[in-house]
């Protein structure tokens, strides 16, 4: 797809930034994932409790929810820790609950059992896209998690509906473009956010008009530009994430003969010192 402006480092419209994942990067997470967006890097890290709020106590479901916090030093300012506030800033709590929906929107809250599952996403550098990448990196994490409950015996069947990846799109100069950057996103005419599956089905779209108003086709187009990302993304994903599930398969391969559940020490390699 040609422009007739150009994007930063020349990227064609729609062109992901260069992307990589990390897992196992913290000793002590069920599950963690460090992805690099650009410039824009995310760690999130999950972690698993035997126990489920109040309001689902009982009922048989599991929960999912997701914190999110940027670190002081990830934009050109220092921005002041938000427990020095004394509370999370409203992007903070609105990004988080996205978070926790988007994730909950693939699993089956039944299977997953009456224990929670909590998602920390930590902007360690931002340059854009940080709510998308927290997205992304946190359901890396989050199979980590579930495949240690999954291979240790602690899960009888597999939670996950689907795969799940996020990316934003806008518009700019009247081009509609894929994974805006920090430059790119405050310029923008048009800012969405596009959460998707890897079968490619829309989880959540936020939308909004900047700086002008946009039409029925311009939103059709740009969130077909967003899933097209979201299959890049979903196939980064998997290649990351083949040798856990590799492991997943095989054990849900031949329920009748599980085998012996695994020590954690035995889950993924040895742990980073």
């Amino acid at each position: 797809m040609s422009s007739p402006r150009s994007r930063p480092h020349g990227r064609a419209l729609d062109a992901l930034r260069p992307i990589s994942i990390e897992t196992g990067v913290l000793k002590f997470a069920a599950g963690s994932a460090l992805i690099e967006v650009g410039d824009t890097r995310v760690l999130a890290a999950a972690s698993v409790e035997e126990r489920v709020p109040h309001f689902i106590s009982g009922s048989g479901k599991g929960w999912i929810t997701a914190e999110y916090a940027m670190l002081p030093a990830a934009t050109h300012t220092r921005s002041t820790r938000e427990v020095t506030r004394g509370k999370p800033a409203g992007r903070s709590s609105e990004i988080q609950r996205l978070i926790g929906r988007s994730l909950r929107g693939i699993v089956d809250a039944k299977a997953l059992g009456e224990r929670t599952l909590t998602l920390d996403c930590d902007v360690l550098q931002a340059d854009g896209g940080t709510r998308t990448a927290s997205i992304t990196a946190a359901y890396v994490a989050m199979v980590q998690a579930l495949g240690r409950l999954l291979l240790t015996g602690d899960l009888k069947q597999w939670p996950l509906t689907s795969s799940l990846a996020a990316v934003s799109v806008g518009l700019l100069h009247g081009e509609a473009r894929l994974d805006l950057e920090y430059i790119e996103d405050q310029a923008a005419d048009v800012d969405l956010n596009v959460v998707g599956t890897g079968d490619g089905a829309l989880v959540e779209v936020q939308g909004t008009g900047e700086g002008n108003t946009f039409t029925r086709e311009e939103l059709t187009q740009m969130v077909d530009l967003a899933l097209a990302g979201i299959q890049e993304l979903t196939a980064i994903q998997r290649a990351t994430l083949a040798p856990i599930q590799a492991e997943i398969d095989a054990a849900l391969a031949s329920p009748r003969k599980q085998a012996a559940p695994k020590a954690e020490r035995e889950l993924w390699g040895q742990p980073r010192s």
